[in-house]
């Protein structure tokens, strides 16, 4: 069962209040949630934090806006907006160079940050995003978050039986092994007043970026890995976004949807650490 995120602390940087939790000893990375409603680092990466922190220094992050950071109003573009705030935060912990391992809007943020602060960044981990649009013939549907936003916070608005059914729905290939826990932890990060007001006003979340003039710059080894039935974008989409990668490589993860760091943590955090773990010099 998925136990209570852990407290944390607030730490302040770029203006904004941000809460942040730590765990182990050694190579800082950075761990960087989806936008789903409710998200939070805990609720994306709880099942992989102890293989993860085997060795390594784990930094979750609820980025402005989600779980118990602070939640301005952002009224530009929004991964430049995270982006300046990542960068906040590293610099408040003195981190000079870390590891991501990020989840849909956490992996776009993540690639902005490497494309425009390379020095910053050794290795990412990106599972789910949508940086740019697709190309002619591959399918990735930019639509489905805010729609599913919408349907969430709409009709007699957020309940536990509509969570259960938006991760059932767009998240996990196989909800049947869907912990009630998780259902509970996000619903409950999706109500607080903060987000209920932040739901009322969408226009506060900022303006979406495409990032096709940032990717070529990205020269951090970057691993897309991708479930196989992400209704978000499929794998071709995930081939088709490493080719505008110079160090881009694609695994597939099979049995999973949206979020298969939830629902196979053994196997993801696996092949996360085989790719962050790899020496410097091979390419």
């Amino acid at each position: 069962m998925l136990a209570d995120p852990p407290p944390g602390r607030d730490i302040e940087a770029g203006g904004v209040r941000l809460r942040v939790t730590e765990f182990g000893s050694g190579p800082p990375t950075v761990l960087l949630h989806g936008g789903g409603p409710g998200c939070t680092a805990w609720t994306d990466f709880a099942p992989v934090t102890a293989r993860l922190a085997e060795g390594r220094r784990l930094i979750l992050l609820d980025l402005p806006q989600y779980g118990a950071s602070a939640t301005p109003a952002i009224t530009g573009p929004a991964a430049s907006y995270h982006v300046e705030r990542v960068l906040g935060l590293l610099d408040a912990l003195g981190v000079e160079r870390a590891d991501f391992v990020c989840q849909s809007l956490g992996g776009t943020v993540a690639l902005a940050l490497a494309a425009r602060h390379p020095e910053r960044v050794r290795r990412l981990v990106v599972t789910g995003s949508q940086p740019v649009p697709p190309p002619c013939g591959v399918w990735s549907d930019t639509t489905l978050g805010p729609r599913a936003r919408a349907g969430y916070y709409g009709g007699e608005g957020p309940t536990l039986t509509k969570m259960r059914e938006l991760i059932a729905d767009l998240e996990w290939h196989d909800p049947s092994g869907l912990p009630e826990r998780t259902v509970l932890l996000r619903y409950e990060a999706s109500v607080t007043p903060s987000a209920l007001e932040l739901a009322a006003d969408p226009a506060r979340r900022g303006v979406p970026e495409n990032l096709a003039a940032d990717l070529p710059a990205v020269r951090a080894p970057v691993l897309l890995l991708w479930g196989e039935h992400d209704p978000f974008a499929d794998p071709a989409y995930a081939h088709a976004l490493a080719a505008r990668l110079p160090r881009g490589d694609v695994a597939v993860l099979g049995r999973t949807s949206h979020h298969p760091a939830e629902e196979r943590p053994a196997a993801y955090a696996a092949m996360a650490l085989a790719h962050l773990e790899r020496s410097f010099h091979v390419t």
